[in-house]
């Protein structure tokens, strides 16, 4: 068992030494979490510690959004990238690598790219509303990290709001889980961007445009709730996941084909976070009853026009919207979606549960 353990620490490591990222031998995501959370901090001097370390009952752990304008406002403390020394800077990264999978890390970090694109095009358009540089990125933590006692992680910045809670090296919470694009699809070639044709939420919106092109007439009128998609997911930026009642078709009136589609879809959003969060993720679903998830979808059923959906349960809720243009004016190709835990997020519960 030992020897077996070693190799598979001995494989990890060599992977994410050949990615460029530290990497700090651990047990669990929870105990990567803590020893990258040390470092960082560690590697900080005295004025950048009192802005990116803060009480864990800090009114700001329940603070979260992706829009720079609202960032911009609630935005007093963390530690930005483009405000760290590359060493530091590596130590950022690593942290950010060991609170999600290598899959999330990829996505999280194109993420961070696409602001290099966006720069380019709002800048061609004469439309510089933002600062859109691929550091503006902020990193704090809540609390002491490994203490037996709970604390928090946030990583946040532009299309971008990862939150986590760690408590006796174990992830006890990880919502909100805020991922965006835009461009959805990179349709405009940029020199120093993504390739033209990436497309960095690529299985969250086709993989649901599978789901819904595959129902029936009769299954269409109970998952379709609205000939438009909304402007927006609901209520960004709360501390607290929205509480109308689901809506929907459910997933026990799917047939084999479609539960196949609907759990893959799921699972692109799980499959962003290390495998043990991965894992109670879906066992929280099933233990809640599978079959009362539900499935709403409003707006086209093609790409270039705006479509939205929700996934829901007992236990999770994931919204998707793609109605805004990018920055060449490409239509819904700006894609924003998150994970959120009905049950509480920040590993806050909610009343009554």
């Amino acid at each position: 068992m030992k020897q077996t353990t070693l190799l598979l620490t001995l494989v990890v490591a060599i992977a994410l030494a050949t990615s460029g990222v530290a990497f700090f031998q651990a047990d669990s995501a929870g105990e990567k979490m803590s020893a990258s959370a040390q470092a960082f901090l560690a590697s900080l001097d005295e004025e950048q510690q009192a802005i990116a370390q803060l009480d864990y009952d800090d009114k700001g752990r329940l603070r979260w959004h992706f829009i720079p304008r609202e960032m911009i406002e609630y935005h007093l403390t963390g530690v930005q990238l483009r405000h760290m020394t590359e060493a530091q800077k590596k130590l950022a990264k690593s942290l950010l690598a060991s609170c999600l999978s290598k899959v999330g890390y990829e996505k999280a970090t194109k993420i961070m790219e696409l602001e290099h694109i966006l720069h380019a095009l709002e800048t061609k358009a004469g439309a510089n509303r933002f600062t859109r540089e691929s550091d503006f990125y902020y990193f704090t933590i809540f609390g002491e990290p490994g203490d037996t006692s709970p604390w928090g992680l946030s990583i946040e910045g532009h299309h971008l709001s990862l939150n986590f809670v760690v408590e006796n090296n174990e992830i006890t919470s990880s919502t909100p889980t805020f991922f965006a694009a835009n461009p959805a699809t990179v349709k405009n070639k940029v020199e120093g961007g993504l390739p033209v044709g990436t497309r960095v939420l690529a299985d969250e919106e086709q993989l649901a445009f599978d789901l819904v092109n595959s129902l029936s007439d009769t299954q269409k009128k109970t998952a379709v709730i609205a000939d438009k998609a909304p402007k927006e997911i609901r209520d960004a930026g709360t501390p607290q996941p929205p509480a109308d009642e689901m809506v929907g078709i459910s997933y026990s009136d799917f047939n084999e084909a479609q539960q196949e589609l609907a759990r893959q879809l799921v699972a692109s959003y799980a499959n962003n976070l290390p495998s043990e969060v991965r894992e109670a993720r879906f066992q929280a679903i099933v233990n809640a009853g599978a079959e009362s998830v539900r499935f709403a979808w409003a707006g086209a059923f093609e790409p270039g026009v705006g479509h939205y959906y929700r996934i829901q349960g007992p236990t999770f809720l994931i919204e998707f919207v793609n109605t805004q243009p990018d920055a060449a004016g490409n239509p819904a190709n700006h894609i924003h979606c998150v994970w959120r835990d009905m049950q509480g997020d920040f590993a806050v519960a909610l009343a009554g549960e």
